[in-house]
């Protein structure tokens, strides 16, 4: 009797280490790829304007060495490429709900943009 309530525990418990496990995997996954560009104009863009809250993938084009893209919001998020190089820059960031702020450092109060999220 003790040995079948001991079996039954452990597949117990090992059910639901699989069940945390698989959700932990679930919550991980990156959700989307969000592309951003700035320069070689006076521009900056982001190629959505609202997402759901999640893991996404920046991949990020510089192409003037007088811009950067920075954006920062929720959760601690403060990333940015450097001002004087170009290039593409990849991040994988997890947004929380609120609104993000991106801008070019430089030129902030005409190359900026907001980015959603529910």
């Amino acid at each position: 009797m003790r040995r079948s309530i001991a079996l039954a525990l452990v597949a117990l418990v090992t059910v639901a280490l699989v069940a945390v496990g698989a959700a932990q995997g679930a919550s991980s996954k990156v959700k989307g790829t969000l592309n951003g560009t700035v320069g070689p104009g006076f521009t900056i863009t982001l190629s959505k304007k609202s997402v759901k809250a999640g893991k996404y993938k920046f991949v990020i084009k510089d192409k003037s060495s007088i811009h950067n893209f920075h954006i920062k919001g929720p959760g601690g998020i403060n990333k940015s490429t450097s001002v004087g190089s170009t290039g593409t820059t990849t991040w994988t960031l997890t947004l929380k709900k609120g609104t993000y702020k991106f801008v070019c450092d430089p030129h902030s109060s005409t190359m900026k943009g907001t980015l959603k999220v529910t």
